[in-house]
């Protein structure tokens, strides 16, 4: 069973390390947004293991015309626990939370990658495929909620 979550910014840096940035530093996942206004962290518990994160805050993209918006930044789920359903779960807790505040739309800067798990989730492709140093190539994924 798992169970979904807010965390402290500082419990997802070691799966933001080890999962997303790798090659970089433990300062490098730390991320400017943690301590925003508005922002929260969402963990997926598996035997009160920490197996996957999300990070979201209220970032406009000006792509997009309403001003309701929140970023999605960090998703990552250990590989040895991927296929449980956490993420999905994670996206859906946040999807609630982000909607009961008044918010309309979540994005995120994809890794292409990705961009099918994330395509599962409802979330759409918007834009063209940019390279993201020094993580590589990543698209913009939008998703309406209502």
């Amino acid at each position: 069973m798992i169970e979904i979550r807010k965390i402290e910014p500082e419990l997802t840096y070691n799966i933001r390390h080890s999962v997303l940035r790798p090659h970089q530093t433990l300062e490098d996942c730390k991320y400017e947004t943690d301590h925003e206004d508005g922002a929260f962290h969402v963990g997926a518990f598996y035997q009160r293991k920490l197996i996957s994160i999300g990070s979201f805050c209220i970032e406009k993209n000006p792509d997009f015309q309403t001003e309701m918006q929140y970023r999605l930044r960090g998703m990552a789920t250990l590989e040895s626990f991927r296929k449980l359903g956490a993420g999905s779960s994670l996206i859906s807790y946040a999807e609630d939370s982000i909607k009961g505040q008044g918010f309309d739309l979540l994005w995120c800067k994809g890794r292409t990658t990705v961009q099918g798990y994330y395509s599962k989730l409802g979330f759409e492709v918007h834009g063209k495929v940019f390279d993201y140093p020094p993580i590589g190539p990543h698209i913009i994924m939008v998703k309406q909620l209502k």
